[in-house]
C-alpha cells in the first residue's frame, strides 16, 4: 500500500463500516436461539411418536429376530453335523444356510429403511410444529431473529424451553 489514495479510500471504508455497524447496534435488535434437536430428543410429542413407531415395528422386528434364531440354530446343527455328512449334503446345506443368510440380511435391510424412514417422517412433521411455534414465540416477543445453529448460546437468549412447553400442550 504504497499508494496514499489506496490508503486513504480503506481507511475511509474502514470508517464507514464502523459507523454502520455502531447505527445497526443503536437499533432495538432482538435475537433469540433454538434447539431443535433438543426438541426431536426431549419433545413430549417425539417421545409419544417414539413409542408409537416402536409398537409400529415390533411385529416385524419379533419376525426378523424369528428368522435370526433359526438361521443361527440351522448353522450350529450345521456345524455339529459336518464331519458326518457326504460332500453332497454338506454342499446342500451350506447352500441352504447361504440363502438363510442373504434372505435374514435383505429383510434386515428392508426393516432398518422402513424403520429409518418412518422416524425421518415423523421427525420432519414434529420439525414443522415446533416451527410454527417458534415463529409465534418470535411474533409473541418481538424477536428479529432466531436462530438453530450456533457454537455457543447464552441462556438468556435460548427459547427451546418455551417451544417444548408449547408442543407438549
Amino acid at each position: 500500500m504504497s499508494n496514499p489514495s489506496k490508503l486513504v479510500r480503506h481507511f475511509l471504508l474502514g470508517a464507514a463500516s464502523l459507523f454502520a455497524f455502531a447505527q445497526v447496534q443503536a437499533q432495538d435488535f432482538k435475537v433469540a436461539f433454538f434447539n431443535g434437536q433438543r426438541v426431536l430428543d426431549e419433545s413430549v410429542p417425539a417421545k409419544i411418536a417414539s413409542s408409537r413407531i416402536e409398537q409400529e415395528f415390533s411385529k416385524r422386528k419379533k419376525d426378523l429376530d424369528d428368522v435370526n434364531d433359526r438361521f443361527r440354530t440351522a448353522y450350529r446343527k450345521y456345524e455339529k453335523d459336518a464331519p458326518t455328512l457326504s460332500e453332497g449334503e454338506r454342499l446342500r446345506r451350506q447352500r441352504e444356510l447361504a440363502e438363510m443368510d442373504q434372505d435374514f440380511n435383505r429383510k434386515q435391510r428392508i426393516y432398518n429403511e422402513d424403520l429409518a424412514q418412518r422416524r425421518q417422517e415423523e421427525a420432519i412433521a414434529l420439525g414443522e410444529r415446533a416451527l410454527k411455534i417458534v415463529r409465534q414465540i418470535a411474533e409473541a416477543e418481538k424477536i428479529d431473529i432466531v436462530l438453530q445453529d450456533a457454537s455457543y448460546v447464552n441462556p438468556r437468549i435460548d427459547i427451546t424451553d418455551k417451544v417444548l412447553k408449547a408442543l407438549s400442550k
